[in-house]
């Protein structure tokens, strides 16, 4: 990893539109791992918070983690927003060496405070299709495209996401949602669950991720209201939804946000693990990160007919892909009833043998070196 390493800049200023302190997901797996050999600045979206002066509040995480938080007024509109954007960008980078510094985005929205700048090297990874989601900005597809004619390489968060956009850029490559094994084979190991989980008897079926746009509400409904003797545990903030939209079940149990070094223990406690999404333009090129985690837990896992969930993992008979609610309770039904699993866990384990977030920085790396290479053939 260090002879990879060595010709990146010291420096990785990473713009998104997910704060650290969230659900711990993709941006987390990857920056946490750059941050071993480099700085790392994670700059948030703004917080009206301001009483008069806009500034920049940094504080620091684990591994070399710096997080940046914009604190504006209240009551700007968007242009007011951009420009305070723009001179605390430029007073925090006026004194830095952009040749010591690599961006690295997961939001296009943010190149319109940070264009001007010229690191030594741009990444965008483009882990969803942010457009299609819900509240999503008008100037975003414009943007974006911005962002890719402005990008050095483009990272994808799925093979479907990739196919989308291939003929977009010509460095762009597909990094599916990858895995931190041993933290998630802590839930094969029997012990006690968690206080709030604990007290829940009989079979429990699990969801972990944020709650929103995404999740099929319906079809939560409908397993609930067709085995009431099934316990379906959610675990996740509600966000972009109206929480009385959600069913209200009395074997449905709304856990709140857990931070990610309790997801094992709650895990361990399932016997079935669900990927509920709805089919819609949000979820069209999602690649969740939570197959793989559930499978190396060990849990049996049954999803919607998500495309990067159905390739490759439905496909190799990993995952059960159903449709409906009464596909749901069929599939789980079957899994219940299974005497040997060892046969299947040996096969997922053996699919999941050569995925890991290290291994996917290091292929990252691998491209990165690369293109540094290639930039400074045409600079000489």
């Amino acid at each position: 990893m260090k002879d990879l390493i060595k010709n990146f800049p010291s420096n990785l200023l990473c713009f998104s539109h997910l704060r650290w302190d969230f659900v711990y997901q993709r941006p987390q797996h990857l920056l946490s791992r750059f941050a071993q050999y480099l700085t790392v600045y994670f700059l948030e979206e703004p917080m009206f918070d301001a009483k008069d002066k806009a500034y920049l509040s940094f504080s620091d995480r684990e591994d070399n983690v710096i997080v940046g938080v914009p604190h504006l007024p209240e009551g700007l509109n968007h242009q007011e927003v951009n420009s305070l954007l723009t001179s605390l960008v430029d007073k925090f980078l006026h004194t830095k060496n952009m040749d010591d510094f690599a961006f690295w985005y997961y939001s296009p929205m943010a190149l319109q405070f940070s264009d001007k700048h010229m690191p030594k090297l741009t990444i965008y990874d483009c882990m969803d299709e942010l457009s299609a989601f819900k509240n999503a900005p008008k100037e975003l597809t414009i943007l974006e495209k911005k962002l890719m004619n402005k990008a050095d390489l483009v990272f994808t968060g799925g093979q479907s996401l990739y196919e989308a956009k291939k003929q977009q850029h010509a460095n762009i490559y597909p990094f599916p949602s990858s895995i931190d094994k041993e933290h998630f084979k802590q839930a094969r190991k029997t012990g006690e669950q968690p206080a709030d989980q604990a007290g829940i008897e009989g079979v429990k079926l699990g969801f972990y991720g944020v709650i929103d746009e995404r999740f099929d509400i319906d079809l939560i409904k409908g397993i609930a209201d067709a085995r009431p003797d099934w316990q379906i545990v959610l675990i996740g903030p509600v966000v972009k939804i109206d929480p009385a939209t959600l069913p209200q079940n009395k074997n449905i149990h709304y856990m709140g946000q857990k931070c990610y070094q309790e997801l094992p223990g709650y895990l361990a406690g399932w016997d079935v693990a669900l990927i509920p999404f709805a089919i819609n333009e949000s979820t069209k090129f999602i690649s969740p990160t939570k197959t793989p985690e559930y499978l190396s837990a060990g849990k049996p896992v049954v999803s919607t007919p998500i495309k990067d969930v159905i390739t490759p993992y439905g496909k190799h008979k990993l995952v059960s892909i159903g449709h409906t609610s009464d596909d749901f309770v069929v599939a789980i039904e079957q899994v219940l009833n299974m005497a040997d699993r060892s046969e299947w866990l040996l096969k997922a384990d053996n699919f999941l043998s050569d995925k890991s977030w290290d291994r996917t920085v290091e292929d990252m790396l691998r491209l990165v070196k690369k293109q540094l290479s290639s930039n400074l053939s045409i600079a000489s």
